[in-house]
């Protein structure tokens, strides 16, 4: 397991895009209930998926057939569909202060970020190339959509915070296909193809349960694939270092504190004030109890909300 781990982190860094780290905002909520750092923070770094994800599938294909027998032989874990629900209820509770994450298909706004205009269900945002990513996939399956007079625009502004070409009329265009099935089914593949697929294949290579596996998808969400101290294979890189996977023959727990403690070293460098309840009083208090296997009831607070899911 080691070398290929150590395999993807070299390979990933040629193509991991530099804009990413040049942001001073940062941070928490891609929704309008929760404080307006999260989106910012977790989609900026996000965003070097532009070159990262190639480098990174390549990476990860190199790793192989070896990677793929002790994925055959693992239990579905967060991948389950009412694991995956639940993982989405979680990151809902932190991202848009609800536990109904697909109320967020329909949401937009600039939450003044740097990051354009924040939407959907994961945060794309129109200057951090995911959002262009997404309405390309589905403009190239469906070229009728509402948003595909946007495109020259979307190309336009990426990279940057303008709303040039995109009002008045992109925000009503988005909330107007959000109500659209194959548009939705279009944001989950995205979603899973840049944060979930990749959160849970590598948790489980690293012999991580449920409840690890969420760790390392909301730890995806938030910080983005990035390779640097706060991205997310950056953070894992060094957990590995301090404390040996499950896989490596580390203990678990041990192995799931350093990550936590770690990921919100990581948050903190970035906004010295940002709230880190989503780690605090959410994955660690599953942690400190022992569940492991992320089973229901739980109860946890982010931002100050109780949350339950009975």
């Amino acid at each position: 397991m080691k070398p290929a781990r150590l395999l993807l982190l070299a390979a990933v860094p040629v193509l991991v895009t530099a804009s990413v780290y040049l942001f001073a905002s940062e941070d928490p909520g891609a929704g309008g209930a929760g404080p307006d750092l999260s989106s910012a923070y977790r989609s900026q770094a996000a965003q070097d998926a532009k070159g990262a994800q190639g480098a990174k599938a390549w990476a990860e294909g190199a790793a192989g057939a070896a990677d793929a027998d002790v994925l055959a032989d693992a239990p579905p874990g967060l991948a389950a569909p009412a694991e995956k629900d639940l993982a989405q209820q979680l990151v809902a509770s932190a991202e848009n202060s609800t536990l109904d994450w697909r109320s967020a298909y329909a949401y937009i706004e600039d939450i003044g970020d740097g990051q354009g205009y924040t939407a959907g269900i994961i945060g794309f945002c129109t200057g951090t190339n995911d959002l262009l990513t997404l309405v390309e996939g589905y403009t190239k399956a469906h070229p009728g959509n509402r948003l595909a007079k946007y495109l020259p625009a979307l190309r336009a502004v990426d990279g940057t915070d303008s709303h040039e070409g995109l009002d008045p009329g992109f925000t009503a265009a988005w909330k107007a296909e959000a109500g659209v099935a194959a548009f939705r089914k279009a944001q989950d593949a995205e979603r899973d193809r840049v944060y979930f697929d990749p959160a849970v294949r590598l948790a489980k290579l690293d012999g991580l349960g449920p409840l690890g596996q969420f760790v390392y998808y909301d730890a995806m969400v938030f910080h983005g694939p990035g390779t640097g101290p706060t991205g997310f294979y950056g953070i894992r890189e060094r957990a590995l270092e301090k404390s040996g996977s499950p896989t490596e023959g580390g203990s678990e727990k041990t192995y799931l504190d350093t990550f936590l403690d770690i990921r919100r070293a990581a948050m903190r460098t970035r906004d010295p004030d940002i709230d880190t309840s989503r780690v605090d009083t959410a994955q660690r208090r599953f942690l400190d109890e022992g569940n492991l296997d992320l089973r229901t009831p739980l109860e946890w607070q982010v931002y100050g909300e109780t949350y339950r899911v009975p």
